[in-house]
């Protein structure tokens, strides 16, 4: 992709899933990535490793740089100093990916308070806190910068038992674009991908079971889940020059699951 070889890059959550294979395409696109993780540095230690060996193969001192970075978005004060950390370590930084979210099922008149709150502290709370410091950098360089919300096809699919997620990633498209239209004239892009159901260790428990597997895909017009690499792509897409005049969207990597796939059969009088 273009402009992206030699960028400094920020992954939240990225170290596992989504946000390992965003790690890892960055790399491969010769650029230096900071990865952030909360409480699995060993986690975050193999992503830094395949991120390496993918850019670099065999090759000592490819010019590619890697960091580990711990903090929970959650807390301001982590936030705060893991971007200065970044800075301090890569000189500037250029691209936000706010890949950190997490999701606690229950019905929604059951769901205790702080688990409600706990999803919105990380997955809506957290990016805005990340994107504000990024933001902070951005305008002092003066060299404009990029942000990847990494939100999900229920920010406009309601999802029954999850209501704190379903409203997070809600809130994450509204973030998106009052940020995008906010900062533009700094030459600063905000964009999402809405990623429909992929094939991540969040989701092992239907991934292993082949009757659940077989009924997830069932609802995806492509009739098979994603793949973290496809949606680190769509990433890498949205972060590069090639997307240079894209600003304030969403764009969903979902095998068709937004486009109501019950209404393939025509069901009207």
């Amino acid at each position: 992709m273009k402009g992206l070889k030699g960028k400094n890059v920020l992954v939240t959550g990225a170290s596992s899933g989504i946000g390992q294979a965003i790690a890892i395409r960055f790399a491969q696109e010769g650029a230096n990535v900071a990865i952030n993780y909360r409480s699995s540095p060993a986690e975050a230690e193999e992503t830094e490793e395949l991120a390496i060996k993918e850019a670099c193969g065999n090759i000592e001192n490819c010019g590619v740089k890697s960091l580990l970075v711990q903090a929970d978005v959650s807390q301001e004060a982590d936030v705060v100093r893991m971007v200065s950390e970044v800075i301090d370590q890569f000189g500037s930084l250029d691209i936000l990916i706010n890949n950190a979210g997490i999701q606690i099922a229950g019905a929604a008149h059951e769901i205790k308070i702080e688990d409600f709150d706990r999803v919105l502290a990380v997955n809506l709370r957290g990016a805005y806190i990340c994107a504000r410091e990024a933001i902070k950098s951005f305008i002092s360089q003066g060299s404009g910068g990029i942000i990847i919300n990494i939100s999900s096809v229920h920010e406009i699919i309601p999802k029954p038992d999850y209501v704190g997620y379903s409203v997070s990633k809600g809130g994450m498209e509204n973030l998106t674009r009052s940020l995008a239209l906010e900062y533009a004239r700094e030459n600063i892009r905000v964009n999402a991908i809405g990623p429909g159901a992929t094939i991540t260790p969040i989701n092992q428990t239907w991934i292993d079971e082949p009757e659940k597997k077989a009924q997830v895909e069932s609802k995806i017009p492509l009739g098979r889940a994603g793949t973290s690499e496809e949606m680190a792509a769509a990433v890498a897409f949205l972060a590069s020059d090639e997307a240079a005049y894209i600003t304030g969207q969403t764009l969903f990597v979902d095998g068709g699951l937004t486009l109501y796939p019950a209404f393939r059969e025509n069901w009207s009088s």
